[in-house]
């Protein structure tokens, strides 16, 4: 019996021991916060891709993931030689591109963001293998960027394109100038310019309006190719701006030529790019902050959630952001049909905003993602709409 008692006593001593060490341990070591590393990769600098950074760190800020506070961003760009960028050039882009992912993949960040066409395409395959979770924004067409289709990112990717249906925004164009039946589109060899071009091609067909375009290579002056179209009164009746870096990367210059020829021969401008174009008339389309903050959601599930990018669909603006610039239209003696007119909502720059209720903009919501069940998430602001800069208006 007092063996029985001495291995009792003993068995108490063990069990107490590590009950006393649990008890020692603090609930907040348990659950110390982490640092979140992401890094950033994009071709060029142009003020796009700056505004659907923006946006991105505007939402993940609104979701309690803060850069400085429990963010570290890591962000390359690589140069594009615009005076003499060629073949070679852009091979050479590429190479770049991927040993960025190389790097990156060592690195080993929670995150990869990459902003454009280019950045994606050729940095996914090695991120996926590093099984290193890719989002992507500023894409014009997801299907240029090697995805699976326009709401699948494919193998380790997601994220938010400015892809849009081009018959909805051509027909907010027909509305705006019903005589139009003839455009013409300025691009580059730029993935996105192209795609856009095409795609704008496809569905003014519907419309009854036929599309020209030229390709200029990045260096080149936008006036040859203006004239061109123009054919001095018998071509093209409007000019229509594509997503095309040509138009970002020479700071703007061909944007202001494009604004004086318009004013020369009084030839309208549409942009169907949400970025300064001083002789635009109306700007319809995808709004690079935006589509930032849609990206941001999807970064938001991977981490804090955990979620696989695979089963993350590609969001999307579900209606083009349309501004009207009122003394571009004064100026050419046009109105506004009043169905449009009566939606507007004047703006601190002078631009008329007539798709003004920012809930029917976005796709979905950019609402808070929730937290595990120990942190309590705060609610995030409405995102807010993007504007071209004041010298859309005040350069004419």
């Amino acid at each position: 019996m007092k063996n029985l008692l001495k291995i009792f006593a003993c068995a108490l001593i063990v069990c107490a021991s590590p009950s006393r060490a649990l008890e020692a341990m603090s609930s907040d070591l348990m659950d110390a916060p982490r640092t979140m590393r992401i890094e950033v990769l994009q071709v060029t600098d142009i003020e796009p891709y700056q505004k659907s950074l923006d946006g991105f760190l505007k939402t993940l800020k609104a979701n309690d993931i803060i850069l400085g506070k429990n963010l570290e961003i890591n962000r390359v760009k690589l140069d594009f030689d615009v005076e003499n960028g060629g073949f070679w050039d852009k091979m050479g882009v590429v190479l770049r591109i991927k040993q960025e992912a190389e790097r990156i993949a060592r690195a080993k960040p929670d995150l990869v963001l990459t902003l454009g066409t280019a950045a994606t395409k050729y940095s996914r395959t090695i991120l996926s293998v590093a099984r290193i979770p890719v989002v992507f924004t500023a894409v014009a067409d997801p299907l240029d960027a090697d995805c699976t289709s326009l709401t699948d990112g494919g193998p380790g990717v997601t994220g938010a394109t400015l892809y849009m249906d081009m018959a909805e925004s051509v027909k907010i164009m027909k509305q705006v100038f019903p005589a139009i039946s003839s455009i013409g589109m300025v691009h580059t060899d730029d993935v996105n310019g192209t795609a856009h071009v095409e795609n704008t091609r496809a569905s003014a067909r519907e419309f009854a309006i036929s599309v020209s375009s030229q390709e200029v290579d990045k260096k080149d002056s936008i006036i040859p190719a203006l004239k061109s179209l123009y054919e001095e009164g018998r071509g093209v009746q409007m000019f229509a701006v594509p997503l095309d870096t040509y138009y970002g990367l020479r700071k703007y210059e061909p944007t202001l030529d494009l604004s004086e020829f318009g004013s020369e021969y009084k030839v309208p401008v549409v942009s169907f790019a949400m970025m300064p174009v001083p002789g635009a008339s109306v700007y319809i389309g995808a709004d690079f902050e935006v589509v930032g903050g849609l990206s941001a959601q999807q970064a938001i599930k991977i981490l804090k959630l955990r979620k696989k990018p695979d089963l993350l669909p590609i969001l999307k603006q579900k209606k083009p952001i349309v501004l009207v610039n009122p003394e571009r239209l004064a100026e050419l003696k046009m109105t506004l049909p009043a169905s449009m007119a009566d939606k507007k909502t004047v703006r601190s720059d002078g631009l008329w905003e007539i798709n003004a209720d920012k809930k029917a903009v976005v796709e979905k919501p950019a609402a808070p993602v929730a937290k595990p069940a120990t942190v309590v998430s705060a609610p995030a602001p409405a995102v807010a709409v993007s504007a071209p800069v004041a010298a859309a208006s005040a350069k004419k």
